[in-house]
């Protein structure tokens, strides 16, 4: 808009300046040329008396230079009876024009090499027509014009550069409060709750400043109200988990209800942290700094440790690989142990019990791949199943799960992908990206790698045999699943 402005003006300014300075310019020029043969009359009608009393060339001549320079001026003497004509001074207009003069009895001017004369028809005492003729050199008649056309250029010149002064200062004035406005709706964008827009400049950005700032301000309010709800749904919770603590500690002594008691202790943590996440009165938009993540063999050994007990109850094969060293990921522990106990909940939710199921870990030079995949039936529309909120219908099914997947995995650059698997079912493929803070942010703000998807989208390697979201675990396993589950 500044750019803009400034060459609008010096459009403007240069249009203004030629449509004044030219013609100035030429009635400047015509001024000096009417000054110049204004005076080439005056020194042409100082001869006239001298022409009407004498005609005698010896006065003739005194009168001429007296007059001006005999260079300058000449005088024709017409023939008389018996006499010849008389020619005083240096003659330059051809006897053409002189005849012509003479005979029309009115001035002309003609032009000659180095300017212009003047042919002035004078009467003498005989009653014929005498022609005086005045040199006017070109220097005289163009004599100022460039001063003057200089100085119009100068002037226009100021003008010009006057008017992007003042149309600079003018698109400062406006850009400023407009960019302003721009970098505080990024930095809201970016999770600063705080950004906020100096209500000044003009009227219309002071307006959209205002309205910029209120809008901020709600959205802080909902945001806090959000998280007071979020609080208090998740308080509510602790009601219901005091009364299963308690019947899981009369359940006595065996890996069920040890397993059981584990998983009433992990909810009360999770609950906790809900609360303590809710209450914050900034939420945590910025990349993990340094030392930040978790060790991924680590934490994906410990969840199938947990799942493992209910696999074993229900007769399903389980294989795990690439756990046996460390894999360290820039993601915090408890974000990866949500996105696997979705994923393993899924499996014990909606394949058959029996059903074998695997997970295993590739780690590569940039990015940490985690594949969860099972021998069920698969799913008929992975869209629809990566699609936040749309549950399978069943009993216990918000639709969130594979939603946290796919957070979890864009929040470092990476994605989320359902295929087939070479179980014959469903194959989920995690993609962590290693170097979130460089790679997978631009300005504190999460991207998709190129060529990997976008937000909610799903691809599919193979076609995908149809699958039943309904399921046939039992009400006491599916319990249990849903009490491991995040």
């Amino acid at each position: 808009m500044r750019w803009a402005l400034v060459k609008v003006c010096v459009a403007v300014t240069s249009m203004v300046v030629i449509a004044f300075a030219v013609p100035l310019g030429l009635v400047v020029k015509e001024l000096a040329r009417d000054r110049a043969f204004s005076n080439a009359e005056r020194q042409a009608a100082a001869v006239a008396p001298a022409l009407s009393i004498t005609t005698d060339r010896e006065q003739l001549e005194r009168v001429v230079a007296a007059a001006g320079s005999d260079d300058g001026m000449a005088v024709h003497l017409p023939a008389g009876d018996g006499e010849r004509a008389v020619d005083l001074g240096r003659q330059r207009a051809s006897e053409e024009d002189v005849a012509t003069v003479r005979r029309l009895g009115r001035a002309s001017t003609t032009r000659v090499p180095g300017g212009s004369t003047l042919l002035q028809p004078t009467a003498i005492g005989s009653g014929a027509t005498a022609v005086v003729e005045v040199y006017v050199p070109q220097s005289e008649v163009a004599g100022g014009v460039a001063t003057a056309w200089a100085v119009l250029a100068g002037v226009g010149l100021a003008l010009i550069v006057g008017s992007v002064a003042v149309a600079d200062r003018l698109g400062v004035r406006m850009v400023g409060p407009a960019r302003r406005l721009v970098e505080s709706a990024h930095e809201l964008g970016e999770g600063r709750l705080g950004a906020r827009v100096p209500e000044e400049g003009p009227k219309e950005l002071r307006l959209a400043a205002t309205a910029f700032n209120a809008m901020a301000d709600q959205v802080v309010q909902l945001l806090a109200n959000e998280r007071e709800l979020a609080a208090d749904l998740s308080h509510r919770l602790r009601t219901p988990l005091t009364v299963l603590r308690l019947n899981a500690a009369s359940l006595g002594d065996g890996p069920a209800a040890e397993q059981t008691r584990a998983a009433v202790e992990q909810l009360e943590r999770e609950v906790d942290t809900i609360i303590r996440t809710a209450r914050e009165a900034r939420p945590q938009t910025g990349a993990p700094g340094p030392g930040a993540g978790c060790d991924a063999a680590e934490v994906v050994r410990e969840r199938m440790a947990f799942w493992s007990a209910l696999a074993e109850d229900e007769g399903r094969k389980v294989r795990l690989a690439g756990v046996d060293r460390p894999v360290r990921i820039p993601v915090a522990r408890t974000d990866l142990a949500a996105a696997l106990d979705a994923l393993l909940g899924n499996v014990f939710r909606h394949t058959p019990e029996g059903t074998a199921f695997a997970v295993d870990v590739h780690n590569g030079e940039d990015a940490v791949i985690v594949l969860v995949s099972d021998a069920g039936p698969g799913i008929p529309d992975p869209e629809a199943a990566m699609a936040r909120g749309r549950g399978s219908g069943s009993d216990g099914s918000t639709g969130l799960g594979l939603d946290i997947v796919r957070r979890f995995a864009e929040s470092t650059g990476g994605d989320v992908r359902i295929g087939s698997s070479v179980l014959g079912g469903t194959e989920v493929r995690i993609w962590i990206h290693m170097d979130s803070r460089v790679d997978g942010r631009v300005d504190g703000r999460a991207r998709s790698p190129v060529g990997r998807g976008h937000r909610g989208s799903v691809r599919r390697r193979r076609s995908l045999g149809p699958r039943s979201r309904l399921g046939s675990a039992k009400p006491a396993s599916e319990r249990i699943a849903q009490e491991g589950q995040v």
